[in-house]
């Protein structure tokens, strides 16, 4: 396959700050090595001490892009964020139909990091009728799983519920961000489901507040793996590779929660590659 063809497409909100939302997508399928186009759903005025305004964009608007989009430059792999309502909702998932979109990434984006929300509450059953049973991957948090399973989450256990009856709604494959479980201190356990078996994959936890953006970067750098023909379980891990890094190297911009460095992840590989070609050269 070309390189040309490593196409993405984001449909999502856009954030003035440059941390989440369209802006985030971009910047990761960028460094990613994919070709990112965008249907924003949303203009919102936001910084890193929190959402301040959300204007949706008219629905003839989104659709006239994804129209644009899917009748000549027809993405790989397609993630959602921000869909603000029904309608949008709707919308998305007859476009996604109508252009037979494969690997369809859902981040299920219902609150913004300083408590804004982001969708409305007659959107969830849209959402669940409508889109997720054309989802290739769902990456909801715990709160937001629990929303939408209408489950009590506290325990491992739980979490295999709830990736279960993600599967029974028509997902594919569940990644369940275990960030929000704060009982382990060391590490955050993510729990994989494709129906058949349980993964859980671990990662470090990093102390900073510096993590707006944190899950529209995830879903952007499976959805990318995804668009290079990366199988599920394998964009996944490379992406929680790309987020990791993002986090440790923080970009603390703004007086609140500043957004994580999506330059990171090339740039700690590149330092790695420097240091190994130094010491073959020294030998």
């Amino acid at each position: 396959m070309q390189q040309t063809d490593f196409r993405a497409l984001t449909i999502a909100g856009s954030d003035s700050g440059g941390g989440a939302g369209i802006q985030a997508d971009i910047k990761t399928f960028q460094e990613l090595g994919v070709y990112g186009m965008s249907a924003i759903t949303a203009v919102t005025a936001q910084n890193s001490l929190g959402v301040h305004h959300i204007h949706p964009i008219p629905l003839t608007i989104i659709e006239q892009q994804l129209h644009a989009i899917g009748s000549d430059m027809n993405p790989a792999a397609v993630k959602t964020g921000m869909l603000v309502d029904a309608a949008t909702i709707e919308l998305v998932a007859t476009m996604s139909k109508r252009f037979r979109w494969n690997n369809v990434v859902v981040d299920p984006v219902m609150i913004a990091k300083g408590g804004a929300s982001l969708l409305q509450q007659t959107a969830l059953q849209a959402l669940i009728q409508h889109l997720l049973p054309i989802t290739t991957v769902i990456t909801p948090n715990i709160p937001e799983a629990e929303i939408l399973t209408g489950l009590t989450i506290n325990t491992l256990k739980d979490r295999e519920k709830a990736a279960s009856n993600f599967v029974q709604m028509g997902v594919t494959h569940v990644l369940i961000k275990g960030g929000h479980d704060e009982t382990n201190t060391e590490h955050s356990v993510d729990l994989y489901y494709d129906g058949q078996s349980f993964h859980y994959l671990s990662g470090q936890r990093v102390a900073t507040k510096h993590t707006h953006g944190t899950g529209c970067t995830l879903s952007a750098a499976i959805t990318a793996q995804l668009a290079r023909q990366k199988k599920p379980l394998e964009a996944i891990h490379k992406a929680k590779k790309f987020i990791q890094a993002a986090i440790e190297h923080a970009y603390p911009i703004g007086a609140g929660h500043g957004p994580t460095n999506h330059f990171a992840y090339n740039q700690m590989k590149n330092k790695r590659k420097t240091a190994t070609g130094n010491h073959i050269q020294h030998l």
